[in-house]
């Protein structure tokens, strides 16, 4: 049993009590909040820097369930393992319940979650990617139709290390990691894979797809959709600015990663995006594939894994900086670049604009 139970509620109080928690373990490292306000560093275990694809899986009763593209475990041989590396995982640590909302709060769409875990990381991005909170449980309220995620950090050995995914149950269960996708489970877990399986039953389409609106220079908004894997410039493509010869057309973001599709009884398309922050990966993104992505993650966002510059780190009280061999401008510096094992940089952040969505 963990030695205590945290309710979230998602409020702004709540979130930067967890923020200085972390900066006070050094879980996080604070960012110059003059030029990067709400900023902050994460860096993951060096045994823990991507997702674990060949440890997740579906796990049913019939593996035809799963599709080609999937990995395939038995659901209650799934349980039973999983149940027992759980065991006693939680022994001197905080239990948080992050109740979320997968999509607008008003939309009939829109899916509640449940994530317990005991990491505070998760518990923070996930107030950044949802609707986190009593936004949840007024929506939820006394129905028992949604998403259960059990997620702890383990010891994290990676020999012990799943993601499994039980669709008949709505249940998530994922262990020993803290990054990304194998922690936060309101992601991959559950606004594709889970939700794909409900998709399939009630008639619609959980799809890895941006949403964009193009307003031309009369006012006319066409709403447009694409699919793209992970890492491919699907956001760079959703943040379009339009060059100079085009001035007179805007691009309107709502989604750069998922999309919830349904055919109405109008005959339209109808799509959402489930999530509210963005969730990115940092390689190949700059002033000039992304523009407006460099301008937004100025604030409020929350770095992984990313080299830490003296410019940025100036208020860190860090070493002072060093020269990393290979950087391509020998006039940048860093304070440090770990974890050594370096295979995904990403962040996420939340606009500024839904800052106040979700909140108590």
């Amino acid at each position: 049993m963990p030695d205590s139970v945290g309710w979230c509620d998602g409020s702004d109080k709540e979130y930067r009590s967890f923020v200085d928690q972390m900066l006070k373990d050094g879980t996080l490292i604070e960012l110059d909040q003059e030029k990067y306000p709400n900023c902050y560093l994460h860096r993951s275990n060096p045994d823990d820097v991507a997702r674990t694809e060949a440890s997740t899986f579906v796990c049913t009763p019939n593996k035809n369930d799963v599709g080609p593209n999937n990995n395939w475990m038995d659901s209650r041989e799934g349980e039973g393992r999983l149940w027992r590396i759980f065991d006693k995982c939680m022994v001197g640590r905080t239990m948080y319940v992050a109740p979320y909302l997968l999509g607008p709060s008003g939309s009939p769409y829109s899916q509640v979650g449940v994530e317990i875990t005991d990491s505070l990381y998760v518990v923070a991005s996930l107030r950044i990617m949802t609707r986190m909170g009593s936004v949840a449980l007024r929506r939820l309220k006394d129905s028992d139709d949604f998403v259960r995620g059990i997620h702890s950090t383990g010891t994290m050995d990676r020999s012990l290390r799943y993601v499994c995914h039980f669709p008949d149950a709505k249940l998530i269960m994922s262990i020993n990691s803290n990054y990304g996708g194998n922690a936060l489970l309101s992601k991959k877990s559950h606004s594709l894979r889970i939700a794909s399986v409900t998709a399939k039953a009630e008639g619609w389409l959980a799809e890895h797809m941006l949403i964009v609106g193009i307003e031309d220079g009369s006012g006319r908004l066409t709403y447009i959709s694409g699919a793209f894997p992970s890492a491919s410039g699907k956001t760079n493509l959703a943040m379009l600015k339009p060059p100079p010869s085009l001035s007179d057309l805007k691009v309107w973001l709502l989604g750069d990663d998922i999309a919830w599709l349904h055919l109405s009884h109008d005959g339209r398309l109808y799509a959402i995006n489930p999530e509210v922050g963005f969730f990115c990966v940092a390689s190949n993104s700059s002033a000039k594939t992304n523009p407006n992505l460099l301008e937004a993650i100025r604030k409020n966002t929350i770095f992984t894994n990313v080299a830490l510059t003296a410019e940025c780190g100036k208020r860190a009280g860090l070493q002072p900086p060093i020269q990393i061999r290979g950087l391509p401008s020998p006039s940048v510096s860093t304070l440090c670049f770990l974890p050594s094992r370096m295979t995904h940089r990403e962040f996420r952040y939340r606009p500024s604009s839904s800052a106040g969505e979700g909140r108590s």
